[in-house]
């Protein structure tokens, strides 16, 4: 218990994201989709939004926090290629379809199938969604990966934020919630919702998910 205390403390002290280091992996998966139009679900301060502009994408952005959505829309109020909606995924325009969608520690926060039915929808033909995702623990797979991160964790936090902290970065202080399905739950939901989906575990307590949409014909 001391050591989990220390570890605790020392994460504190050097705070670092574990979404965030997922970002250019996102970004590299729509760019090599080909995408133009990008959707980003709770895009929360824009890190992931600045890093698809950099790539050429048109971005628009959904973040539910009023004052997040504020913050995010003044740093990009001066770039006409990004939009921010202050609203969660149920509020996106129904009729826009887009290039590629985007959801980076968000899924958990929503019903999962009928989310990735909905998901599926918003894609246009050829279209990739990419998720960075959180799961529920369960069995001896997930306790090895979780001894892994919990080991390499003060590590990464020394290389990323080697300066001590006093509070976290406002991009590390939205809203949380415990995830509810495990990873083979996420699995078999998205084999029904989403045929052909590649889902991974990663380290870090995160899984990530790509699917390409048909390139034609019904869906």
């Amino acid at each position: 218990m001391a050591l989990l205390s220390y570890l605790n403390e020392f994460n504190r002290r050097h705070p670092w994201s574990h979404n965030d280091h997922y970002g250019r992996w996102v970004a590299g998966q729509v760019v090599a989709s080909g995408a133009r139009h990008v959707l980003d679900v709770g895009c929360g301060t824009g890190n992931l939004v600045a890093l698809l502009r950099r790539r050429g994408a048109t971005v628009t952005g959904l973040e539910p926090d009023p004052a997040t959505a504020h913050t995010v829309a003044e740093r990009f109020t001066d770039d006409p290629a990004v939009t921010i909606v202050q609203t969660g995924f149920a509020g996106r325009d129904p009729h826009r379809r887009w290039d590629a969608v985007t959801l980076v520690a968000v899924l958990h926060h929503l019903p999962l199938a009928p989310t990735l039915r909905e998901l599926r929808g918003c894609l246009t033909p050829g279209g990739r969604l990419v998720v960075v995702g959180c799961y529920r623990e369960a069995g001896s797979a997930d306790l090895l990966a979780s001894l892994l991160a919990v080991a390499a964790n003060p590590i990464m936090g020394l290389v990323k934020h080697p300066a001590r902290a006093d509070a976290p970065p406002l991009h590390m202080t939205a809203p949380t919630a415990d995830p509810q399905e495990t990873l083979a739950e996420i699995r078999a939901a998205a084999a029904r919702e989403l045929p052909g989906a590649r889902i991974r575990r990663r380290l870090f307590w995160r899984y990530t998910l790509v699917y390409d949409a048909p390139t034609g014909g019904s869906r």
